[in-house]
C-alpha cells in the first residue's frame, strides 16, 4: 500500500502492535548470504550463521560446500580438523565425512556405520556472494534468492566490504529504513543538515518497504561532491530511495543532479548499496556490502576515494548500533521507546519480519507436535 501524508502518523502509532526485536526467532526459511565467494577456498572457514555453526570449504572441482560444524560422534567442531581431498577427517578421533556430509570411515573398527553423518546446507554463488538455506531444504528454492544484477553488471563499477556487527538485524533493517539519521550520526561523512527535514514518500507493501527521500536542492557532502563533480553546487539534487527486499537484503539507490539544468540537459549519477545482514546471534550479525556507481567506471582512484568514506560512514552505524545494543542490555523496567511519523517503513518492517517469525515459528511446532 502507498501511504499519504495524512496517514503516517496514523500508521506510526501500529507500533504498539507487535514488532521484532532482538528476542525475536530468526527467520530460518530465507536465503542469507554465508560469506563472500573469495572467501570460501581449499581450507575450513568456521561461521555461526543464525546461532548455527556451520564449516565451509570448496572441493577439488571448485564446489562451494557448507556443512554442519559438528562430529556426529562426539560434536568436535569439524572447522577444526583438516581438509583431506573432498573430505573432512575430524580431528579428534579421524571420523571422515564427505561433501554430502554423510560419515564415510570410522578408522577404529573395520565396518562404518550407515546413515550416519552432518547436515550440510544449500549453497548457491550469485555474482561475488554466497547464500545459503538454513530452513527447511525442501523449501530453498535458489529461485528466490534476492540477486541484484546490476552487482554482475559491467557498466557499474563495485567494491565491497564487511563488518562484524555488534547489534541485531532488526535494529540494522529499521537503521536502513530511516536515514534521517544521516543528518546526525553521519554529520561528518555523508549526511547534511538538511537531510533528515526533507520531504519524503511510501510505498509500503507487505514484505516490500520503500522510502523516497528528495533532498532539492541541497550542497552534497564531499564523498558524492567530489565524485560528480557537483562540489560547492548549491541547486545539486539527491533522489535516495532505501528499500527492504528481504530479512537479509535491503538496498540503497541514489540519484544525484544540478538541479537548476533543465531536466532534458541533466547529467545523472546513480549509485547503489546492497546491505546483506546474516544474523550471527541475537546480538551480533554479519554485515556485508557490495556499493556501486554507474560513472567513473574505469576511475579508481575516485573508487578508493568513495570506498574509504562509505566505510567510514557505514563504521559509523556498526559503532552507533552497538551502543544502542549496550543500552538494551542495561534497560530496567521502565523502559519504553515511542514512534514518530518518519518511522512508518521501519514499523513495516519490523511487523512483517516479527510475523514473518511467529508464523515459522508456528509451522515448526505443528510439525513437531
Amino acid at each position: 500500500m502507498s501511504l499519504p501524508s495524512s496517514n503516517l502518523i496514523a500508521h506510526a502509532r501500529k507500533a504498539s502492535e507487535p514488532m521484532a526485536n532482538r528476542e525475536t526467532p530468526f527467520i530460518y526459511n530465507e536465503w542469507y548470504v554465508a560469506a563472500f565467494d573469495d572467501e570460501v577456498g581449499r581450507h575450513l572457514l568456521a561461521r555461526r550463521l543464525l546461532g548455527r555453526r556451520v564449516v565451509m570449504y570448496r572441493t577439488e572441482a571448485g564446489e562451494p560446500v557448507a556443512l554442519e560444524d559438528r562430529c556426529a560422534h562426539r560434536s568436535f567442531p569439524l572447522s577444526r580438523s583438516h581438509l583431506q581431498g573432498d573430505t573432512i577427517v575430524c580431528g579428534y578421533h579421524g571420523f571422515r565425512y564427505d561433501a554430502a556430509g554423510d560419515l564415510i570411515e570410522v578408522p577404529s573398527q573395520k565396518n562404518c556405520p550407515r546413515g550416519i553423518g552432518v547436515r550440510r546446507y544449500p549453497l548457491v554463488r550469485q555474482g561475488p556472494l554466497l547464500w545459503i538455506w538454513l530452513g527447511e531444504q525442501a523449501l530453498a528454492d535458489p529461485a528466490l534468492i534476492p540477486h541484484q544484477a546490476w552487482i554482475d553488471d559491467p557498466a557499474w563499477a563495485c567494491t565491497s566490504g564487511y563488518f562484524h556487527h555488534p547489534g541485531n538485524y532488526v535494529s540494522l533493517h529499521e537503521n536502513l529504513m530511516d536515514l534521517t539519521h544521516l543528518s546526525f550520526l553521519h554529520a561528518n561523512t555523508i549526511g547534511t543538515p538538511d537531510y533528515a527535514s526533507a520531504p519524503y514518500k511510501l510505498d509500503l507493501k507487505e514484505g516490500h518497504y520503500t522510502l523516497i527521500r528528495e533532498v532539492v536542492p541541497t550542497t552534497l557532502s564531499p564523498v558524492w561532491g567530489k565524485t560528480t563533480g557537483l562540489e560547492g553546487c548549491a541547486s545539486a539534487a539527491r533522489i535516495a530511495t532505501s528499500e527492504f527486499l528481504s530479512p537479509a537484503l535491503h538496498r540503497v539507490s541514489v540519484t544525484f543532479y544540478d538541479s537548476a539544468q533543465p531536466a532534458e540537459q541533466r547529467q545523472q549519477f546513480h549509485i547503489r548499496t546492497a546491505h546483506i545482514l546474516t544474523p550471527e546471534t541475537a546480538n551480533s550479525l554479519h554485515y556485508f556490502i557490495v556499493h556501486g556507481r554507474d560513472f567513473a567506471q574505469h576511475d579508481e582512484a575516485l573508487g578508493d576515494y568513495m570506498h574509504e568514506q562509505l566505510f567510514a560512514a557505514f563504521n559509523e552505524d556498526v559503532e552507533g548500533l552497538g551502543a544502542l545494543e549496550a543500552a538494551l542490555d542495561d534497560r530496567d523496567d521502565h523502559h519504553y521507546e515511542i514512534s514518530v511519523a518518519s518511522d512508518a517503513p521501519a514499523v513495516a518492517t519490523r511487523m512483517y519480519l516479527k510475523k514473518r517469525a511467529d508464523a515459522e515459528r508456528l509451522h515448526t511446532s505443528r510439525k513437531v507436535g
